[in-house]
């Protein structure tokens, strides 16, 4: 189903820094060798923070004006397992221990959402990549190497489906701060993340 030119498919999210995505793509085909399934575009591993779904477009102004406090200081994410959830197919790589920092991230960015008027998520946070889709069998949890990322911003993000899969543009990039302070800078093209 095409979306109408009133509404997209949006959700914030952390985007891996380009050495990170490679090493989780890597992971993804070991993933797909034990489970199958359709393996992430390098360019599209992401971990959601919050996914909103059909948004009015003329909502983006109100998503792109996040309040400071929905922030948390930097913080080093690590993945260390690897898995499939059976009931969806989706392979996934996950952190062994979540931050407290993106915890409180998660938390501050629902709440703000939700008081916002925007449709969030009911179900618990679950920090996790998807690495694989339609996976066809069932695969033990793995541990894999940590694969880290230092986490400085989140983006908001807008969803194009094709019959290729999505494709992803970054609409707003939100800074973590030290001084608990957040800041949405303006977005680069896709292909930069």
């Amino acid at each position: 189903m095409m979306l109408s030119e009133t509404r997209a498919r949006m959700f914030f999210a952390l985007w891996p820094s380009p050495g990170a995505a490679r090493k989780l793509a890597g992971q993804a085909r070991v993933l797909a060798s034990h489970a199958g399934g359709r393996v992430t575009r390098t360019d599209s591993i992401h971990l959601t923070l919050a996914f909103l779904g059909d948004v009015a477009l003329d909502r983006v102004e109100a998503l792109l004006a996040l309040p400071s406090e929905v922030t948390s200081p930097p913080f080093e994410l690590r993945f260390e397992r690897l898995g499939v959830w059976p009931r969806n197919g989706i392979g996934w790589a996950a952190p062994s221990d979540t931050p407290g920092a993106l915890v409180e991230l998660q938390a501050r960015l629902a709440r703000w959402l939700g008081d916002a008027g925007f449709r969030v998520e009911a179900r618990a946070f679950v920090p996790h990549a998807t690495l694989i889709r339609k996976a066809t069998r069932a695969a033990p949890e793995l541990a894999i190497p940590p694969i880290a990322w230092r986490v400085d911003e989140f983006v908001l993000v807008r969803s194009r489906l094709s019959a290729t899969g999505s494709r992803y543009e970054t609409l707003g990039r939100f800074a973590l701060n030290h001084d608990g302070t957040s800041g949405v800078e303006a977005a680069r093209p896709a292909g930069d993340e």
